[in-house]
Order: structure tokens, then sequence, then C-alpha cells
């Protein structure tokens, strides 16, 4: 029998492996709830993005369903569930991938863009802002800005690396997450970081360029990383608790009372 290639499986591939298993042994069965993202990190000693992308495989495969503010439950499989693939870039992979990739982009179509390339940036941005997102126009448009970024450095291959990295976007696990944490809020927030990237690179700032597309791409795995368990509804109490214990102002000492200044007073004589 011939060897065949060694690939390493991605992390949050064999935690969507275990939980699987778990599922299968009947370790947690059909309409149970699993742990929170939060008690799965610790108990397996990993990061929550991974955990939150092992989810969202095993929900794409119709194995768990995430109900945001609830939990995630175990579901009865369908007949046609889809067969894991070990192939697939998670969401976070991808975007820390394009936040490396496309901040020095930037920095260096802020020293050489021209005036048509600017041209083409605002082009993308305008439309942009008059489109409805989520949706598929609104990602077309968001492409056509990161690619006329790479453009401005006439290279053929940068313009194509950034645009595949783009279109990873649409795989199952990406647009699953996506599904959950992109609303007209986040795009306009997307917006207005998409536009200080623009102005770095019109106005040749380098420097400033590379760390406003690097911020935008932080920002967006910032934005996918919010919690969708059960702990977001349990912590709500607790926020609210602490907004109303407001603490003293710091460098505002407390006045002293009455009594007090007088005794103050009598231990200085």
């Amino acid at each position: 029998m011939p060897l065949e290639a060694v690939e390493a499986r991605r992390l949050y591939r064999q935690v969507a492996d275990q939980l699987r298993s778990l599922i299968d042994s009947g370790e947690y069965a059909v309409g149970s709830r699993l742990p929170t993202e939060r008690e799965l990190a610790e108990q397996l000693k990993i990061s929550r993005p991974t955990v939150r992308e092992a989810l969202i495989a095993l929900e794409v495969e119709g194995r768990v369903r995430i109900r945001v503010g609830s939990g995630i439950y175990v579901t009865e499989p369908a007949d046609a569930t889809p067969a894991p693939s070990a192939v697939i870039e998670g969401p976070f992979e991808l975007l820390r991938a394009r936040e490396f990739l496309e901040s020095a982009i930037a920095e260096q179509a802020a020293r050489v863009a021209t005036r048509d390339d600017v041209a083409r940036i605002d082009a993308a941005l305008v439309a942009m802002e008059n489109v409805e997102h989520p949706g598929e126009a609104s990602m077309v448009h968001d492409r056509a800005f990161h690619v006329a970024i790479a453009g401005c450095l006439g290279n053929a291959v940068l313009v194509r690396v950034v645009g595949e990295l783009f279109d990873q976007r649409l795989n199952p696990y990406f647009a699953q997450l996506a599904q959950y944490f992109e609303n007209p809020t986040t795009w306009r927030t997307a917006l207005s970081e998409h536009r200080a990237v623009r102005d770095a690179i019109a106005a040749r700032q380098p420097r400033a360029a590379r760390h406003a597309m690097r911020d935008h791409l932080a920002h967006s795995q910032e934005r996918f990383a919010q919690n969708f368990g059960a702990e977001s509804t349990a912590a709500a109490p607790a926020a609210r608790k602490r907004t109303a214990r407001s603490p003293a102002q710091p460098g505002k000492p407390k006045r002293p009372s009455k009594k007090e200044a007088k005794s103050g007073s009598a231990r200085r004589r």
C-alpha cells in the first residue's frame, strides 16, 4: 500500500472531533446542552476563539444548534449531514493572515498610490455606503475595497492573493459565524475603519495606513469573538450590579465630617 501524505489537523478540528465523539458515545444526548464556551476552553486549555470555531464547525455539520444567550444544544443529525472537512481554515486563522498581509500592503500603498488608485478605493467606499448589510452585494463592494488597495502596488499576485483570502469568507464556517455577529451596526463601524485606511493612503502616510488596516482586521476578529453562550445572560446582572455601585472618583478625596474635622483640628493643636 503506497504511503499517503500526512496533513496536520487544525486545532479547532481536533476539538470538533472530540466533541463529536462525545455526542456519538451518548455523553451528550440529543437535546442536552453542552458546557459553555468558557468552560470548554478551560477544560481543554485552549483559547475561546478556537472553541468557537469548533462549535461553528459542528453547527455547519448539523450536530449542534447555537442559541444566542441560551447555550449550545445537541441536535439530531440529518440524514444528509455534510462530512467534516480538515482543510477549511477557521475564520480567526483567515483574519489573522489578512491582518499580517494587508497591513503591509496598505503601508506600501500609501507610498505609491496614484490619483487613479485612490479614485478606485473611493468608488468602492461609495458603493459600500449605499448597500444593505449583511448581504451578497455588501461583500462584493467590501472585496473591491481591499483588492483596490492591493492594486496600488501593481502586483497581480498580491491582488489575486488578497482576493482569494477575502473569498474565504464564503466558506460555510465563516458564513455561519458572520450570521451571528454581523449586522448594520457592525457594518457602519467597519465602514468607518475603511475610511481611516483610505485617508491614510490618500495622505501618503505609510505608518498610519499600516496601523489603520491592522486595527480594522483586528477589530473584525474582536467582533466575531463576542460570546454567544449561556454565560452572556448570567453576566448581565453582575454587570448591572457593578454599574450601580459606581466607585468614588479618583483624585477627589472624601470630605471629612464635622466631627472628624474637629478631631483632626484638636490633634494638630
